[in-house]
């Protein structure tokens, strides 16, 4: 059996996750990792001694064994070694946002198609068996039409220097609203405060208006006292809840809603006719690791399986909408057209 060879650049906070992954994966082996610290290559060295270490990526680019580059690297990074490796005709999972620039992601996905490559952006979370599940019960019509989602990341750090809050944590719940809904945002406000980096905010809350009255929420921190990973999606029939902190029930469904419009009243009990108060449901969800499962289809896509979940233009949607937000930041939250940013 032929297995895939794999360079993987970043050996630091997310890197060693995707080492493993690659290096545990029968297709995949793990030929080169490359890291400007040479103390992280040294501990690379110690537990993957098949892999050669490098602070150089031309020096895995000239290795012709290597089909494919993951890239876990700070995201002001992420254009010039895409770019590279693409260059190189190689195929290229970057991690989450593949840049923090518009026009530099929309680029990147052009040439990976003139190329003929693989272009593949790390958001993790669409691999998560509890957000499948949602999202199956959205298309489904489950919860009949949606009103909005409500979206909570927060944490005591890790705090970062060269994104926002935003950039960092609400990618993450962007690219779930996208692919629930369908579709990106058309509009996005944000306001947010910079408390620790002047700068570089530490929490963000954003509105994003999506096509049909969709309306979604996100609050982002890792200035916060706990962490928090939920969302809440209202729907004209039922309600759902998504937990990733509750490994065991992380989806309930409420079978909850408001009956037609309220008539005027003034008693308590004419207001909780309107309200429908059903049962609450929490199906079984399949257990997964969705770092491996999004590894597989990374593996699969290279050895010529087809798929679009999770690539370069999908990740080119959660730029735009990001873009979008940095505008309202900046613009004391003005509601920014997606069209202003996109081009």
């Amino acid at each position: 059996m032929t297995r895939t060879g794999v360079a993987v650049v970043g050996a630091g906070h997310w890197g060693p996750h995707l080492i493993k992954n690659f290096a545990d994966h029968p297709e995949a082996e793990v030929l080169w990792v490359i890291d400007t610290d040479p103390d992280r290559r040294a501990v690379v060295a110690g537990r993957y001694p098949q892999a050669r270490t490098s602070g150089n990526l031309d020096v895995a680019l000239g290795d012709d064994a290597v089909e494919a580059v993951v890239i876990a690297t700070p995201t002001s990074t992420h254009y010039e070694l895409v770019r590279a490796a693409l260059e190189a005709g190689r195929h290229v999972l970057v991690e989450k946002p593949i840049t923090d620039d518009v026009e530099a992601a929309r680029r990147l996905c052009d040439l990976a198609s003139e190329k003929d490559l693989v272009l593949m952006v790390g958001h993790v979370f669409l691999f998560n068996p509890a957000i499948d599940m949602a999202r199956t019960l959205i298309e489904r019509g489950e919860l009949g039409r949606v009103y909005y989602l409500a979206m909570r990341r927060t944490n005591l750090g890790p705090v970062r220097v060269d994104v926002n809050a935003a950039w960092d944590l609400a990618a993450h719940d962007i690219s779930v609203a996208n692919y629930w809904l369908g579709t990106g945002p058309e509009a996005v406000s944000a306001g947010g405060g910079s408390w620790i980096n002047p700068g570089i905010e530490d929490a963000v809350f954003l509105n994003l208006r999506y096509p049909d009255d969709v309306m979604v929420h996100i609050e982002a921190s890792w200035l916060s006292p706990r962490k928090v990973r939920e969302i809440a999606v209202v729907g004209e029939a039922k309600m759902l809840t998504v937990d990733d902190m509750n490994l065991n029930e992380p989806v309930r469904i409420y079978d909850k809603r408001v009956e037609g419009p309220s008539p005027m009243t003034d008693t308590f009990v004419g207001f909780r006719s309107q309200v429908r108060e059903g049962t609450v449901t929490i199906p079984r969800v399949p257990m997964g690791e969705p770092l491996r499962a999004e590894v597989e289809e990374f593996v699969r896509r290279v050895q010529g399986s087809d798929g679009t979940l999770s690539d370069g233009r999908f990740g080119l949607g959660v730029v735009e909408a990001l873009a979008a937000a940095d505008r309202s930041l900046a613009e004391g939250g003005r509601l920014v057209a997606l069209d202003e940013v996109s081009g």
